[in-house]
């Protein structure tokens, strides 16, 4: 095999991993221009490996992955620790309705990678590879460059995290859905009674603004205080756009339904949703912060890649 068919093999066996890639780095880091540049960092030391070593160019490409991820987090976590208000993570646009991305979205879900903020990089990049991917503990200690004791640990410590902290998704996929039209609706109409309905009396609004628009700097509590605020959305100018100027969809987002809200010449802000067992919403995170709707400006969309 001559040196461009062996180039071409080697593309085609690392685009084949890309979306695996991609999903690995995304729910380690939290954002989605630091996990393409993760993915990117990984293409150049596969082209540059000698690959006729590697058994399992799977395997071999997600321990890249996750090491580019890693450091990256520890690089990047005073920055997180010194932002201007509550951080949320970067949203992106989903796809996929077959029944393992349905299983697989809480995991990307904005909730859950609010709860992985919370972990330490090893914590995060074990729980991610382990619990999400179902790698084995001897595989992630390979994969980090730790010892497998290590890994145990830092697994126990974050499911037991992870599991006290994240909400239940008790309300099923088509209730989410008719529960965020029901929002939609009303927020695009100014009808807070028609809001308040679909919230619950405690639900907390989340806002990231990241100090380059004005967002509220603390979470915003309670239905009757959360409704006024995104009745006001339809009625008054948002962000320096008027209401007739501004364009809100319902759209996928981290796996499950979401609103965008649009002005003719950028994104403006996404809107997610945390819901309870009878699918009243319980928490609110409105991304909107320019520099996190990137991926979603682009308007690619993401599968949610398993293992």
């Amino acid at each position: 095999m001559d040196q461009d068919q062996d180039q071409d093999q080697d593309q085609q066996v690392f685009h084949r991993h890309r979306n695996l890639l991609f999903t690995v780095a995304y729910r380690i880091l939290g954002t989605a221009v630091d996990a393409e540049d993760a993915v990117q960092d990984t293409w150049i030391k596969w082209s540059a490996a000698d690959r006729s070593q590697v058994a399992d160019p799977k395997a071999y490409l997600a321990r890249i992955v996750s090491n580019e991820a890693l450091a990256r987090l520890r690089s990047t976590r005073h920055q997180r620790e010194t932002y201007v208000g509550p951080w949320l993570p970067e949203p992106i646009l989903t796809t996929g309705d077959t029944a393992e991305t349905v299983v697989d979205a809480e995991s990307v879900s904005m909730a859950v990678l609010v709860v992985l903020e919370t972990l330490s990089p090893l914590e995060r990049a074990v729980f991610v590879l382990k619990e999400v991917f179902d790698f084995s503990h001897a595989e992630i200690a390979e994969a980090l460059e730790r010892s497998e004791a290590a890994v145990r640990q830092a697994a126990h410590r974050a499911r037991e995290h992870v599991r006290a902290r994240r909400p239940r998704f008790t309300a099923d996929r088509s209730r989410r859905r008719e529960v965020t039209e029901r929002f939609f609706a009303a927020t695009t109409g100014g009808d807070v009674n028609a809001l308040m309905e679909v919230l619950s009396p405690d639900v907390t609004l989340w806002t990231d603004g990241g100090g380059k628009v004005r967002q509220a700097m603390r979470p915003v509590l309670g239905a009757q205080t959360v409704a006024s605020w995104f009745a006001a959305m339809g009625s008054v100018t948002y962000q320096g756009v008027a209401p007739a100027d501004m364009r809100a969809e319902l759209v996928e987002i981290n796996g499950g339904p979401g609103l965008l809200f649009s002005a003719p010449d950028r994104v403006i802000s996404t809107v997610t949703f945390d819901f309870d067992a009878d699918g009243r919403i319980t928490t609110i995170h409105n991304v909107a912060n320019p520099d996190k709707l990137r991926a979603v400006a682009g308007g690619t969309a993401h599968g949610i890649g398993t293992r």
